[in-house]
């Protein structure tokens, strides 16, 4: 997989996540309240991919995966508080869920995927 194509995946989980929040908790749908809330998070996705340099093997859960999911949560909480924004233990641990759901889920998929072809070519 191309690291493009990754980070675009990734990118959608995130902006999933604001989404979903912001329309749980009637915040509106306005592109300028998700942006408010999206950028800490994609900063964080951001840090977590670079940090792990996720470019070299993007649909593996570790390090990528793992540099991703927890570079959003941790890196996200920590500017949305010197933003001012909310950061309740409940939120910490929904987006923890979510994200690692996300994040981690689809590249678990991608590599059971290619688990299954590499399996139905040798025949077992």
């Amino acid at each position: 997989m191309r690291p493009a194509t990754a980070t675009v995946i990734d990118v959608c989980c995130v902006i999933a996540f604001v989404a979903i929040g912001r329309a749980t908790h009637h915040h509106g749908e306005s592109a300028a309240g998700l942006a408010s809330t999206a950028w800490p998070f994609l900063a964080g996705l951001g840090v977590g991919l670079l940090v792990t340099r996720a470019w070299r093997r993007p649909a593996a859960i570790v390090p990528a995966g793992l540099g991703a999911w927890l570079g959003t949560v941790a890196v996200g909480m920590l500017l949305r508080v010197v933003a001012g924004q909310g950061t309740a233990l409940a939120f910490i641990g929904v987006a923890l869920a979510f994200l690692g759901l996300f994040l981690l889920g689809w590249r678990a998929v991608m590599v059971g995927h290619a688990k299954w072809r590499t399996a139905t070519r040798s025949g077992h």
